[in-house]
């Protein structure tokens, strides 16, 4: 399909992305994978290379771009090229809006110039053990104490989570209030009391580090609280929109480079004398899933266009997020069954991505947590 979203200087960075991967991930990301963790250097090399807080004022050592569609150019470079254990989009998508909009002038020059440089990897701590779609069901506390806050707590799936050195952290601050008494607070590595469980081991994305966390009488100081004390919960309704776009950018380009592959596959592997995609069942179906996925890119870029007009609404996003994270998850299933028994194998990419995208209809809000929201829209 006819892109309209990118314009020639997305092209241009673009390009720049895909050189990066191609010689500071791809040659890697197999042994990223043994390890369980991409290496820290490839953090500085990526805030080198103008990769890191792209939309963060230029002040602030970031690229000064207000423009979403580098963070989607990025993403979309990252899926192609099988890079699933970088966590960049984290940190650019989620985190940057945090640290950039509620964060007071100090904050702002004390974190930003090492979030550009990739200095300091960032997380962001929600999921618990026992909550993990209802945020308004945390545990973690933090009890102000003179001049900081004194966080006990646990959470868990947290992306980035061994390697990050700023953590924004989803925390109890008046417990009888419910969603009125959360805040964020940020956790700098190195706090006492404040320390990293086990390396998770997950079904896919093996070289993203998720990790569990743990506040054990941790204090922080109070210059640490990220916007408002009690208005948290709001403060996350406002940039959870910008998450699942996210999200959903990266859902469609897998789903497209699933299609590309499989097409392939279909037109170079022969069965019974011809290629598997000259018979009907196969065409109709890879006709059906580019279909689908056009539809979804065409429906993703207008939220994008949508997000940088600032008119993305969280039922919109809400929309986006669950679809093309159903779509990715159907399309991946589909394509290794076009594959056969190769498909099982972790040497296909297919089987690779099928694994790596299972988590996309969970995190970041469950596809169940997004009908609700839409439902709720319409007066149900």
């Amino acid at each position: 399909m006819q892109q309209h979203l990118y314009e020639p200087v997305h092209d241009e960075f673009r390009a720049l992305c895909r050189a990066f991967l191609a010689r500071e991930a791809v040659p890697y990301h197999d042994r990223w994978e043994a390890d369980g963790i991409v290496d820290r250097e490839v953090w500085r090399r990526a805030g080198a290379a103008g990769l890191l807080g792209m939309d963060v004022p230029e002040e602030y050592g970031g690229g000064g771009q207000r423009d979403f569609r580098f963070n989607a150019v990025l993403v979309e470079e990252v899926v192609a090229a099988g890079c699933s254990g970088l966590g960049f989009g984290l940190h650019n998508d989620v985190v940057a809006p945090y640290l950039t909009e509620l964060g007071t002038e100090e904050q702002r020059r004390r974190w930003l110039p090492g979030f550009c440089s990739g200095d300091l990897v960032t997380a962001i701590a929600m999921s618990e053990p026992g909550a993990g779609s209802d945020l308004a069901g945390i545990r973690t506390t933090a009890v102000r104490d003179g001049d900081g806050y004194v966080l006990n707590g646990q959470k868990t799936f947290i992306t980035n989570g061994e390697l990050a050195d700023l953590v924004v952290v989803v925390v109890k601050t008046a417990a009888d209030r419910g969603a009125h008494g959360v805040s964020l607070i940020v956790v700098e590595r190195g706090t006492p009391g404040f320390t990293r469980g086990r390396r998770l081991a997950k079904v896919g994305l093996k070289a993203n580090d998720t990790a569990e966390l743990f506040f054990d009488d941790c204090r922080v100081p109070a210059e640490n609280l990220l916007g408002t004390e009690n208005e948290g919960f709001y403060h996350l309704m406002g940039n959870l929109p910008r998450e699942r776009l996210g999200i959903a950018v990266a859902a469609v380009a897998a789903a497209e480079r699933l299609l590309a592959v499989t097409v392939e596959y279909a037109r170079s592997r022969q069965a019974f004398g011809q290629p598997i995609g000259a018979f009907q069942h196969n065409r109709f179906l890879l006709a059906e899933l580019d279909t689908e996925i056009t539809i979804a890119r065409t429906f993703l870029n207008h939220c994008v266009a949508e997000l940088d007009a600032g008119r993305l609404s969280a039922v919109d996003a809400a929309k986006v997020k669950w679809w093309t994270t159903e779509l990715q998850n159907r399309v991946a299933d589909r394509c290794v069954q076009l594959h056969g028994g190769y498909g099982y194998m972790l040497e296909y990419p297919v089987a690779k991505a099928w694994l790596d995208g299972r988590v996309q209809t969970i995190y970041g809000g469950t596809t169940e947590i997004m009908k609700e929201i839409i439902g709720r829209e319409l007066g149900l």
